[in-house]
């Protein structure tokens, strides 16, 4: 159902945007970090069928993403995650273009067809977290935003010492969803758009209480050469049309 309605939603807009497209196709540049790859890579070929431009993204973590910014690197839309005082004073983006595009939440697996643990309140989780035999996140030491976020909750539940022993840390969410579909661990956390692997399945979404949902922003480059393109772009990524793919993808579109 929601498939359908997507595509017609798809459809209006690349007509939309089509009736505005340039006369001349244009090579835009995308940094953004893992937790919404799955949805801008649904999102890119619409926009490039639509616009004739083509979009060049590039992926990583979310520190390492902000990092690169910061230090300059030339990508004509970057979309990062909060901080973005050093983003906007690194003078590298317009601040004026700020647009928040959506948030995602960390959540946990387990391996698939395995017994799913209440994560329903704060204690809930602290329980599941001292029974686990194993856990695994994305290396917060690496950069990735959603082993940092975890590794908040875990102080803040007062168990961060009592899990260390037991924890693998991950290059990334989808090599933490790795270690759940083999076994190797029996809870697996990162955000809910990396849990995508076909030997895990998804148990939910932390609670709130004990973990905020991080925030995706994108801004037009201080130094792109094609500011139209990337300011369609940008307004394409934030558009009503695309929260279905956001939605569909474990985010929750920015309000």
């Amino acid at each position: 159902m929601w498939m359908a309605s997507a595509s017609r939603s798809s459809a209006v807009l690349a007509v939309a945007i089509a009736l505005a497209a340039p006369a001349h196709a244009d090579e835009v540049t995308l940094v953004a970090p893992g937790g919404i790859r799955t949805a801008i890579e649904r999102l890119i070929p619409a926009f490039e069928r639509a616009t004739g431009h083509h979009v060049s993204a590039t992926f990583g973590s979310g520190g390492g993403t902000k990092q690169r910014v910061v230090q300059g690197e030339r990508f004509d839309v970057p979309i990062v995650q909060p901080p973005l005082e050093p983003v906007v004073s690194s003078g590298h983006v317009m601040a004026s273009t700020e647009t928040p595009l959506a948030t995602v939440a960390v959540a946990v697996a387990v391996r698939k067809g395995g017994v799913k643990p209440d994560i329903s309140t704060a204690a809930a989780v602290t329980r599941m977290l001292l029974n686990a035999r194993a856990i695994s996140y994305p290396d917060a030491a690496a950069g990735a935003a959603a082993g940092v976020s975890f590794e908040r909750t875990l102080a803040e539940l007062g168990v961060l010492d009592q899990v260390k022993a037991k924890v693998r840390r991950a290059v990334g969410g989808a090599g933490a969803m790795a270690l759940v579909a083999k076994g190797d661990v029996d809870v697996g956390v990162t955000f809910m758009s990396e849990i995508s692997d076909p030997g895990v399945e998804l148990v939910g979404a932390l609670p709130r209480d004990i973990s905020t949902p991080t925030s995706l922003v994108g801004f037009v480059s201080a130094d792109t050469a094609v500011p139209d393109a990337a300011r369609a772009l940008l307004r394409f990524l934030a558009s009503p049309d695309a929260a279905a793919i956001y939605r569909a993808s474990g985010l929750e579109p920015a309000r």
